[in-house]
């Protein structure tokens, strides 16, 4: 997996919204952050822009996402926020000159249709949190330094205390992966990437009980979940279930998915939709 140059002070990071809009004001206080880190940030021309509720017209945030892949200035790529949108972009990429000179793309959410892309393409990616997202809490800090350290190229020190096998006692592998429900959509599609011995991440939010369950029989249906070096799952937030209940939790609806396999099995990894979301390295290996 190709990775790119990892970061120095004065390097120069671009913020895009590639989904839903968000504005200036509520990019700021990352913006800050980020520059009293030594970093150099640009607010790409999506930011503030409002086309329903995406951050402008598809033609806008792609036009923003291509601008900062060309500027051999930008070192990186943050993603503002997820939601919905990015999908309706990544076909109209033009990656020439990302091949030419890789630079990080961050994010998560709506954004493992960058990280499912970059990594069917062979680049490392880093899932993190998102300027949305940043407040003052201890868990954000602690999710802004690991990112901070990820572009640095140290290993993040991470919080494992709710790690927890279900499957084995470790696993080690290239970590590839995201938000079920995005790699779910993707299925079918030439943006998903084999998981063949990857470490396969997921996590996810708000969603029914019964349509994990259906999500997850699809991955199994397709292959994705066959061969795996492991399965690390982050956060499981805000899961609904029916008045009739499915009757069983959202980890154990994973784990029966993956019961014929003999692959190790860990849950509570620090990152997904919770106020402590950790960087990970996409494309690189794992050891736990």
């Amino acid at each position: 997996m190709i990775q790119a140059p990892y970061l120095h002070t004065g390097d120069l990071i671009a913020i895009v919204a590639t989904a839903r809009k968000i504005m200036p004001e509520e990019v700021a206080p990352a913006k800050a952050w980020l520059e009293g880190q030594g970093y150099q940030v640009r607010l790409g021309s999506s930011i503030g822009l409002a086309d329903r509720q995406f951050a402008g017209t598809d033609a806008q945030r792609r036009t923003d996402l291509q601008t900062q892949l060309n500027d051999p200035a930008v070192k990186a790529i943050l993603c503002a926020r997820g939601g919905y949108g990015t999908v309706r972009l990544v076909d109209g990429i033009d990656w020439t000159a990302f091949r030419a000179q890789p630079k990080w793309l961050c994010g998560y959410s709506d954004i493992t249709v960058l990280h499912a892309k970059l990594q069917q393409m062979g680049f490392a990616s880093i899932h993190s949190t998102m300027p949305l997202n940043f407040d003052k809490t201890a868990e954000s800090a602690l999710s802004w330094q690991s990112l901070h350290q990820a572009l640095q190229g140290q290993t993040p020190v991470y919080d494992l205390q709710n790690l927890r096998f279900a499957r084995g006692n470790q696993m080690q592998g290239e970590v590839m992966g995201g938000n079920l429900s995005v790699l779910y959509s993707l299925m079918g599609s030439n943006t998903l990437p084999s998981t063949a011995g990857k470490v396969l991440f997921l996590e996810d939010l708000d969603e029914y009980l019964y349509h994990l369950d259906r999500m997850l029989m699809c991955l199994k249906r397709g292959g994705v979940l066959s061969n795996l070096a492991g399965l690390l799952v982050g956060g499981l937030t805000k899961m609904n279930d029916n008045a009739i209940g499915f009757g069983k939790t959202a980890e154990e609806i994973i784990f029966e998915a993956t019961a014929e396999f003999d692959y190790p099995v860990a849950f509570g990894f620090p990152a997904g939709h919770e106020p402590l979301n950790q960087a990970l390295v996409l494309g690189k290996s794992l050891q736990l």
